[in-house]
C-alpha cells in the first residue's frame, strides 16, 4: 500500500507512519527497508512516538542465547489513530504548527459562507489563536487556486464572503502555501496554483511508500 494512495503526498513522517501502520510489529531496518528513509530519521520518529505513548518496546537488542545471533530493538503500535501521521516532537511532545490551516480547512468546509474575520474565530480553539491577517492570507491564496468562490463582494461596511463548494473539498489536509507562493494540495499531490506545465517534475518516489517532497508552509 503506498502515501499516494491514501493522501496524495507526504513527508517523511507520513511515510514511517504508513508503514508502522501496516507492519503495527517492527524494528528500525524493517520500516527503512520499506521506505528508504534514513536509519537515523526513523528512530528519532519512533522514540518520539514512543514516549508520546503511540509505541511500545516489545524487545530490546541482545545477543540470543541459542545461536548468539543479534536480536534487534522490536516496537508495538498500540495507540492506532488511523492513517494521520501524529505530529510530535523527539521528545513526544504536540507539534502545534500548521494546525491553524487545518483548522481553517475544515471549518470552511462546515461554514456556509464566511468572511475573513469569521474564519479566524470560528477556526480558533483554546490552543490555537489564528490571527484575522492569517485567515485573510489563506483565503486569498485559496481563492486564487480555486477551491473558495465568492458570494458577497467587499462592499464598504462588508468583508466580502466566500463558500467553498462541496466539489472543491479534495481531502482532510489542508491545502499549503510555499515559500515560493504556489499552492500545494497533499491530497492529490499536485500544485494547484499557478498552473504546472509539467507536474511530473514534482514526483520523488521513496521505496514501497511513495514520497513526494514539497517545501513546507
Amino acid at each position: 500500500m503506498s502515501i499516494k494512495h491514501r493522501h496524495g503526498h507526504a513527508t517523511h513522517r507520513d511515510a514511517i507512519w504508513a508503514a508502522i501502520h501496516d507492519l503495527h510489529e517492527f524494528s528500525v531496518s524493517e520500516i527503512e527497508d520499506k521506505t528508504r528513509i534514513s536509519h537515523s530519521s526513523i528512530k528519532t520518529y519512533i522514540l518520539g512516538l514512543t514516549k508520546a505513548g503511540y509505541l511500545k518496546r516489545t524487545e530490546h537488542h541482545h545477543r540470543a542465547k541459542v545461536d548468539n545471533r543479534f536480536v534487534a530493538n522490536r516496537w508495538k503500535l498500540i495507540k492506532d489513530i488511523g492513517v494521520d501521521a501524529p505530529r510530535i516532537t523527539r521528545d513526544g511532545k504536540r507539534i502545534t504548527q500548521g494546525l491553524s490551516r487545518e483548522n481553517m480547512w475544515h471549518a470552511m468546509r462546515i461554514l456556509r459562507d464566511f468572511s475573513s474575520t469569521d474564519l479566524a474565530a470560528q477556526a480558533s480553539t483554546d490552543d490555537i489563536t489564528i490571527k484575522h491577517v492569517d485567515a485573510k492570507n489563506y483565503i486569498k491564496y485559496l481563492h486564487k487556486a480555486g477551491y473558495l468562490i465568492v458570494v458577497i463582494p467587499t462592499k464598504p461596511d462588508t468583508q466580502t464572503r466566500y463558500r467553498m463548494p462541496a466539489s472543491r473539498y479534495t481531502g482532510p489536509r489542508p491545502p499549503m502555501i510555499q515559500r515560493t507562493k504556489q499552492v500545494f494540495d497533499p491530497n492529490t499531490g499536485k500544485v494547484v496554483w499557478p498552473k504546472q506545465r509539467d507536474e511530473t517534475k514534482h514526483d520523488h518516489g521513496v521505496g514501497q511508500y511513495s514520497l513526494k517532497r514539497y517545501a513546507r508552509s
